[in-house]
């Protein structure tokens, strides 16, 4: 499979302005993404809105795609590069797989994960999860939980925790079922992700504030595959500084 790697990286940020260009072991946090990006496909792109992102990823070696400013999600960003690259390119891809320009520990193993799940036809959009072990951690709305069926496809995501444990105290949800974080992640078929960003937002993801429910709310079919990494995004300074302690552990 053809595979393009696209990873949105915008500097506007309210709780982190220029995010992207923050360093880690003194290379842009951006950098570090594409570096991991391109051990699996050399068909890999920042995608920006930013002149200085789109000047750091290049003066690192690497292709940066200018995109517009105004759009609703990474994925909207992600369509946009796609038909760039494709355009001037003269390429068709058989996957399209957007990466956080913000998760620079993302390891290239779960890039594979995700488009090994394209090997069944009938994948539409995939996207990867990891068992959660810290029983707090579960009631965290900013940790996003996802449940599925017996198909390996996605019912649901919440901010809340899902399932309901009825009848079990809080403390002992996790020891009685499997709860699961979602990793945002995502990969496509180039038709999907045209289609999915040609839906209106739906109440669903009004109401929780996550837009792949715009997509499961429309029918489409999201797979999840579990993976044993953690992934950790970069959202505050304090975070930045925490991802600088583990690189030098």
């Amino acid at each position: 499979m053809k595979v393009l790697i696209l990873i949105p990286a915008r500097y506007a940020s309210t709780r982190f302005p220029g995010k992207p260009l923050a360093t880690i072991g003194g290379k842009p946090m951006v950098v570090h993404v594409i570096e991991k990006a391109l051990q699996i496909s050399e068909h890999s792109y920042v995608a920006t809105d930013d002149d200085r992102i789109l000047h750091a990823v290049n003066d690192a070696g690497y292709s940066a795609v200018m995109t517009r400013e105004a759009h609703r999600s990474g994925t909207d960003r992600c369509y946009e590069a796609y038909s760039k690259v494709v355009a001037e390119s003269g390429l068709e891809f058989d996957v399209v797989v957007n990466v956080q320009g913000d998760e620079p520990f993302i390891t290239p193993e779960q890039i594979v994960d995700l488009v090994n799940c394209f090997e069944d036809p009938d994948v539409q959009i995939a996207t990867l999860a990891k068992r959660f072990e810290d029983a707090e951690a579960i009631f965290d709305p900013n940790k996003v939980k996802v449940v599925c069926g017996v198909t390996g496809r996605a019912l649901y995501f919440s901010r809340n925790p899902i399932p309901y444990c009825r009848g079990v105290e809080q403390a002992e949800w996790l020891a009685t079922t499997p709860y699961f974080k979602h990793v945002g992640m995502y990969a496509y078929r180039p038709e999907v992700l045209k289609q999915i960003t040609e839906l209106p937002q739906g109440v669903l993801e009004r109401a929780e504030s996550l837009e792949q429910l715009r997509w499961l709310e429309n029918g489409y079919t999201i797979a999840v595959r579990e993976t044993s990494h953690e992934s950790i995004g970069i959202d505050t300074p304090a975070d930045l500084a925490e991802a600088e302690r583990m690189l030098l552990s």
